[in-house]
């Protein structure tokens, strides 16, 4: 008895080893990969010949300085909300392209700029380019923003543009009149400079993403089309600078959305007879239903976001008073697609899961995840990017990534394949669209030069030839 309960502590004690050993091993290994994909990717890129350029320098006084964050501060006191896709502020719509003409006079006075409305709230620009042979690419950007209120327990008015601590807080910060402001402030710089560009480019500013831009950006993008214009690439609004969200890799990472997930709202219902709640039946309308949503949910962490589908209840209801059982439930699922499942796929993975006949399942509205854009080292809009962060941020990692919501450009994909998502700020994610919605005065004039060196790094024909990945550890 006691040499074959030796034997069994002996060999639980080598299957721990084991396992301790495996373990080691994979971290070293993942480590290693991560530590290696990024010296791909960032010195590969800084040891390329790229072309020659003489780019302009941002040199801006203190004046200037203090202008630049008072145009921001203005426009983010704009209340240009996006209620619904049939309801929006009019008013502070047409008050932004005022203000926007008072902002950027160089903008809408230049020779070389074509500015036309679009839906009556939306902008289009066309830069002329010097090289017509140069394919041109397009930046977009929105100027509507979801509604917002104090009472919510703002530490600020979300439409005062308050300044606290180095940060403004106001809606829009984030998304996505930092970026809407961004490019107009660096073209407004460049053209103020004597810049003309060799590689034509579009800007557009759509009026009612919030609300699936079927108006602003659906328009502009048929406009584009009717006129045969083909693109090089996009560049939207989408993932950013993060630190500490992904696991393993030390320091801040830039992310660039190479594709961004589909959406579906199901709406699932259940209907039962009613009763009197002193006499509850065994089952409910709403225990169904609850039981149904139970099994289509998953709970992971933040990160989930990234690697998979996820799903939210966004409506759940049912029943009319509190001592009445309802004979009718319902519930509005939202689901955000992954790239790697399509949105049948996923509609068939709901009816199997729920399982039950009395639950009734239906597609309200949706669309497949975006094609996935190239990251490799002949994509030039990836590589025009990956090197304007490189310029600004040397010790960034810069990698591709999934953009967990939906923007824009996903009605600009017969323009182009190549439609990237990346602002270059830092941000936390639970402030985007959540209270105290807020960017770093600092932060704010990055974005400045970050498309101001952008727009000029456009100006080379061809990104370099592909260079080896081999290198000393």
């Amino acid at each position: 008895m006691l040499q074959s309960g030796t034997k069994l502590s002996i060999a639980r004690l080598l299957k721990i080893i084991i396992i301790n050993l495996l373990t080691i091993t994979l971290v070293l290994f993942t480590v290693a990969l991560i530590r290696t994909l990024s010296l791909d990717r960032n010195v590969g890129l800084q040891l390329a010949r790229w072309e020659k350029t003489r780019n302009i320098s941002l040199a801006i006084d203190h004046r200037q300085r203090e202008q630049q964050m008072e145009k921001f501060k203005e426009a983010i006191r704009i209340p240009t909300v996006s209620f619904s896709e049939n309801e929006n502020n009019g008013t502070a719509l047409r008050e932004f392209g005022s203000f926007l003409r008072k902002a950027f006079p160089t903008v809408f006075s230049s020779k070389l700029v074509h500015h036309q409305l679009v839906a009556n709230y939306s902008h289009l620009f066309w830069v002329q380019g010097s090289q017509p042979d140069l394919v041109p690419y397009l930046l977009l950007a929105h100027l509507d923003v979801v509604p917002a209120s104090e009472s919510d327990g703002w530490d600020a008015p979300p439409f005062s543009a308050k300044e606290i601590d180095g940060f403004i807080y106001g809606r829009g910060t984030i998304d996505d009149k930092g970026a809407l402001m961004g490019i107009l402030q660096a073209l407004e710089y460049l053209l103020m400079k004597g810049y003309a560009p060799r590689r034509g480019f579009y800007i557009a500013l759509g009026h009612d993403e919030e609300a699936r831009g079927g108006k602003g950006a659906v328009n502009i993008a048929r406009l584009l089309k009717e006129r045969g214009v083909q693109l090089s690439f996009i560049l939207d609004e989408g993932l950013a600078i993060v630190d500490g969200v992904i696991s393993g890799l030390q320091g801040p990472a830039a992310l660039i959305g190479i594709s961004e997930k589909g959406w579906a709202t199901v709406k699932l219902s259940a209907t039962m007879a009613p009763g009197h709640s002193s006499m509850p039946p065994r089952e409910t309308s709403i225990g169904i239903l609850a039981a149904a949503i139970n099994r289509v949910l998953e709970r992971k962490p933040d990160t989930n976001a990234f690697v998979r589908t996820t799903t939210a209840v966004t409506m759940f209801n049912g029943g009319i008073k509190e001592n009445i059982i309802p004979a009718y439930a319902e519930a509005f699922v939202n689901l955000r697609i992954h790239s790697a499942q399509t949105l049948q796929e996923v509609l068939d993975l709901i009816h199997s899961t729920v399982a039950d006949q009395r639950v009734k399942i239906e597609l309200i509205h949706g669309f497949d995840p975006l094609p996935v854009s190239s990251a490799d080292e002949r994509a030039f809009g990836f590589q025009i990017v990956k090197k304007t962060v490189l310029e600004m941020f040397p010790t960034v990692t810069v990698a591709p990534g999934v953009c967990i919501g939906n923007t824009d450009s996903r009605h600009f994909s017969d323009l182009t394949r190549n439609i990237y998502r990346f602002k270059n700020k830092f941000f936390l994610f639970f402030r985007f669209h959540g209270i105290n919605e807020r960017i770093s005065k600092k932060n704010y004039e990055e974005l400045v030069e970050f498309y101001f060196s952008l727009i000029q790094n456009c100006d080379i024909k061809n990104v370099p030839e592909a260079h080896s990945s081999g290198h000393e550890l």
